[in-house]
């Protein structure tokens, strides 16, 4: 796997441990997929494992998104942390993070769950109420869940600043 070098190195996260809490700060990622030569860009709520360096989403078990990745299993994806407008600058503040894996559909129930518990903590303001009520084994069984394993990970920020951000 051969990546570019960053045009403007300033601009580059470099530090690893500046990853996790860009992550951990958004809702969204955006995900491209490409199958017989076709592009396909898809956005979804996710949770990330630190210790697993990999990203979670739940999907249909049927469709385009599942279609693409059992073609081609290659992954990139991208999160955006928009610090704004700079009026009077004609530029955006921003920190990004930037990934390329490999998706695999989970079948072991316990992945599911703890992916699942990963995503309500990632999204809900009070995860335990909404665990207990949305974890039965039925529902873990019925949901499609989608691992992907990061292969490499790469940060941007925009403008550089002193204070890191």
């Amino acid at each position: 796997m051969s990546h570019y070098a960053f045009r403007r190195p300033e601009s580059m996260i470099a530090d690893p441990q500046e990853f996790e809490p860009i992550i951990r700060s958004q809702k969204y990622l955006h995900l491209a997929l490409c199958k017989e030569n076709r592009p396909y860009l898809v956005t979804m709520n996710y949770a990330y494992d630190a210790q697993e360096n990999s990203f979670y989403f739940h999907c249909a078990s049927r469709g385009k998104k599942v279609d693409y990745l059992q073609a081609n299993p290659l992954v990139w994806g991208e999160i955006i942390q928009d610090l704004g407008y700079l009026p009077g600058d004609c530029n955006h503040a921003y920190r990004s993070i930037q990934f390329e894996g490999k998706a695999e559909f989970l079948s072991n129930a316990a992945d599911k769950k703890r992916a699942l518990e990963l995503l309500i903590e990632q999204l809900e303001p009070e995860p335990e109420k909404v665990k207990a009520r949305l974890l039965t084994e039925k529902a873990i069984q019925k949901v499609s869940i989608v691992r992907v394993r990061v292969e490499y990970m790469s940060g941007k920020r925009n403008p550089v600043q002193e204070d890191g951000v």
